[in-house]
């Protein structure tokens, strides 16, 4: 066992250890304490809560903690035999409630105590004694009609009125259902309902072979294509004791700060076009096109779908692509800085960003906020340095911070990551002329009852996925983690006391997936 593991587990556990994975078991009615031992007092970051229907017919619960900067991951899990009833931690550990929230809607097993028993994700015509994620239940049933309701939160007293927004909206932005409480022009509660583009993407990944797995995982948030497969595919690779050449780790953060530099720059231009500044707006559009032709003219890709595959990736970059990169990169970087100069100098825009949409930090480290919205409150979460990945190990950069959590603290924090990305991109760049395969050659095949973490910083936070094979091997279990299950549920605390016209532009500052979200 190694020893930086064994030193972090109870010492009477039967402690499996499959790399850089510790997995044991502990009893009920103690998982309570032992999760609070590792978040409050360890420190460790709570990664996912997920369950597994085991062929046996009992159920696992896993609870997955990081551990910062070791690449670590502990995970104890309870073992449900005869009973479908589990201890709730979400009145101790607030950022697990949806986490149990979702194994009760598609597992059906009870988090005692949990405050919250609406469903997660499924609607109110999904039928609740049908639970999609059991092995009993096939990928391709349809549902029963069911007709409950769905209880919004509401707000009493004199002069309180709701505003229902969506879940169709005017623009090309996915559904989803916002409620708003107000009292005159001021927000007093904003609930945001969600589920509108389920697409049984869990289950999918159960039935689908290996190549449409990793197809699938693309598509759960099409614009963070390349960052969802990379996590799928290192599970896949852990699993399959798989080693990844130096040169396709290169292309692999070549890639994924692409995929960063191009919806940053999109993000801010679409912050700037809502509070009108419309010149931030449309050069913000211009500089994400330039990244999106390149990435087209990279991989044949503008999403880069198709770029990741298990032992490296498929395309290499040419010398001579390297080297306009790297030229085309400067002129981007300057072209950057002169629009950036000018938008600084607006007063209009400044007096809307600053002070709109503020989160607590508070809030946000309790609901276990990641990405852009945890840094801009000071919550320097990055896995690119947390849990390194492909090449991360040996590039330099620092973690973009602010403190304000207001929509210009987001603005700045992208910013800040943008000239970090084309810093990391430089670097890479550099390294990348080595010659070398960009792919390792194997007979794929995965180690038995077994587990595995795959961890990527996307460009909205990092994204978890949880892979567990069955007693021949076969992949049996993928549970996703996209940031804006996290994210999503701080919105209506960003809102709360702004106006309701603020709200798209404080929407936007976040720009939360609504399909990573609905998997």
């Amino acid at each position: 066992m190694r020893e930086d593991i064994q030193n972090l587990i109870p010492k009477d556990s039967n402690a499996k250890i499959v790399g850089n994975l510790a997995i044991y078991e502990v009893q009920k009615e103690n998982i309570v304490s032992i999760c609070k031992e590792l978040y409050y007092n360890q420190k460790f970051q709570l990664k996912t809560v997920t369950a597994i229907d085991n062929e046996d017919g009992s159920f696992k619960i896993m609870y997955v903690f990081g551990i910062p900067e070791k690449n670590i991951f502990l995970i104890p899990y309870i073992e449900l035999r005869d009973s479908l009833d589990f201890p709730s931690l979400a009145n101790e550990i607030h950022e697990i409630t949806n986490y149990e929230r979702k194994i009760r809607t598609f597992f059906g097993l009870s988090p005692i105590g949990h405050i919250d028993q609406r469903p997660v994700i499924l609607h109110e015509n999904w039928p609740k004694n049908q639970l999609p994620l059991l092995k009993s239940y096939k990928w391709n049933r349809r549902p029963d009609q069911a007709n409950g309701n769905y209880e919004f939160a509401q707000v009493q007293g004199e002069g309180i009125y709701e505003i229902p927004v969506g879940p169709v909206h005017a623009g090309i932005i996915e559904p989803g259902h916002f409620r708003f409480s107000v009292a005159g022009e001021e927000i007093v509660l904003l609930e945001a309902k969600l589920g509108y583009v389920h697409k049984g993407s869990e289950k999918l990944f159960e039935v689908l072979p290996l190549d449409k797995k990793i197809q699938l995982s693309e598509k759960i948030s099409g614009d963070s294509a390349f960052s969802h497969s990379l996590a799928f595919i290192q599970s896949l690779e852990s699993l399959g004791n798989i080693k990844v050449p130096k040169k396709a780790k290169w292309l692999r953060v070549i890639f994924g700060e692409l995929e960063r530099l191009a919806n940053h720059f999109g993000d801010l231009g679409f912050i700037m076009f809502d509070t009108g500044f419309s010149f931030g707006g449309s050069n913000g559009t211009r500089l994400r096109e330039m990244i999106m032709q390149w990435n087209e003219k990279l991989t044949g890709s503008r999403f880069l779908r198709g770029v990741n595959t298990i032992g490296g990736v498929t395309k290499d970059i040419s010398p001579t692509d390297i080297d306009k990169l790297r030229l085309d990169l400067s002129k981007i970087k300057e072209d950057f800085s002169q629009v950036l100069a000018i938008a600084n100098g607006s007063a209009s825009l400044q007096n809307r960003l600053e002070k709109t949409g503020t989160l607590d930090r508070a809030i946000a480290k309790d609901h276990g906020v990641v990405g852009v919205a945890g840094r801009a409150v000071g919550i320097k979460v990055d896995a690119r340095f947390d849990h390194p990945y492909a090449a991360y190990e040996e590039i330099k950069f620092q973690i973009a911070e602010e403190k304000e959590g207001d929509v210009n603290a987001r603005f700045k924090v992208r910013v800040k990551e943008v000239f970090s990305s084309i810093s990391i991109l430089s670097q890479a760049l550099e390294k990348i002329t080595e010659k070398g395969e960009i792919q390792s050659k194997n007979n794929i095949s995965f180690d038995k009852d077994c587990f595995a973490i795959g961890i990527t910083e996307g460009w909205r936070g990092d994204i978890v996925y949880f892979v567990a094979t069955d007693s021949k091997g076969n992949i049996t279990r993928v549970d996703v983690r996209d940031p804006s299950f996290l994210n999503w549920t701080v919105l209506g605390y960003a809102g709360k006391g702004n106006i309701v016209p603020d709200f798209p532009l404080i929407n936007k500052s976040f720009n939360l997936s609504y399909s990573g979200n609905d998997l």
